[in-house]
């Protein structure tokens, strides 16, 4: 109980302040907008940066964590992909609610629980967790959006599409400057590396608002109740149970490596598949359906995961 009432409800406490903040006119849209920029270009890259530098040959070469987590994800995202076929979605619509029930809320949400449940020693694994959520599983995703709403064709574009999101992604970036910091032992001055900290800092509390300001002023839609249903049975349950199953049975890691896996593989849908579908202006309702319920299903979910992994 001591774990949940000092890690969890800290972290709903800032999401809760965030949607009540985005109930009332002075946070608007824009508001949220700016400030998940700064979460998002400055904030996160910052602290996932510091994280990176100070990382191990022997973190690195963690591959029971890669391929559990990543199982669990490749779980989850075939059972959302497969239902959403069944039901006679197109490939597109698929691959975004595949994504729904593969994505974890890593880089806001599970970086800083991590760090209150774990403490400074898991920084590294959530940051590695956020690189395959935020890079691996969506640019997948994007390459399945894109040759179905090209027919096919194009494979030279959706190659270059991809190839420029990696570039640009500040999330990529950031973790692999430091990983190349890191390994080569080059030496950080102080006061760049106290200006990264003190920008790092304030990653974790602007993440966590941003995320209660979106589920305030985002519109849900809740017509499909059976597959919001199964998309947040699949994130919330079926994602963690193998990741546990892969990280405890199969795999061999470090304790703190597997209780994180099992933790940041169990957290609720992040925004990613919902800004997706509204990019490629695909529907959007299941989508937004299943963000709000896992979220709302986690404040129980991930509470009982803390008291027992914490």
């Amino acid at each position: 109980m001591n774990a949940v009432l000092n890690a969890a409800l800290p972290i709903f406490a800032l999401i809760l302040v965030g949607f009540l903040c985005g109930r009332s006119p002075k946070f608007g849209p824009q508001m949220t907008d700016n400030l998940n920029r700064f979460a998002v270009y400055l904030a996160l890259p910052a602290l996932m940066f510091l994280a990176m530098a100070r990382i191990t040959p022997d973190q690195v070469a963690q591959v029971g964590f890669a391929l559990a987590f990543l199982g669990g994800i490749a779980a989850a995202f075939a059972g959302g992909f497969a239902v959403s076929r069944l039901r006679g979605g197109r490939l597109a619509q698929a691959s975004i609610e595949g994504l729904d029930a593969g994505y974890s809320n890593v880089g806001f949400m599970g970086i800083p629980l991590c760090l209150l449940v774990f403490g400074p020693a898991s920084l590294p694994v959530a940051v590695i967790a956020t690189l395959f959520t935020a890079c691996v599983l969506f640019l997948f995703a994007i390459v399945l959006i894109e040759s179905d709403l090209q027919g096919g064709a194009g494979r030279g574009r959706t190659a270059r599409k991809v190839g420029r999101a990696l570039l640009v992604n500040p999330l990529l970036i950031a973790p692999v400057a430091g990983l190349a910091v890191g390994l080569l032992g080059l030496p950080l001055p102080a006061p760049a590396e106290r200006a990264a900290r003190l920008l790092g800092d304030a990653a974790s509390p602007a993440a966590l608002v941003c995320i209660g300001l979106f589920l305030a002023q985002e519109r849900f839609v809740l017509t499909d109740l059976r597959a919001i249903g199964t998309l947040v049975v699949l994130k919330l349950a079926v994602q963690p149970a193998v990741t546990a199953l892969l990280a405890y049975g199969v795999f061999d890691m470090p304790p703190l490596w597997a209780r994180a896996a099992v933790l940041l593989s169990a957290l609720p849908i992040g925004s990613g598949p919902f800004t997706l579908a509204k990019i490629y202006d695909l529907d959007a309702g299941v989508t937004s359906g299943a963000i709000l319920l896992s979220h709302l299903a986690s404040i129980a979910t991930v509470s009982a995961l803390v008291a027992w992994l914490g």
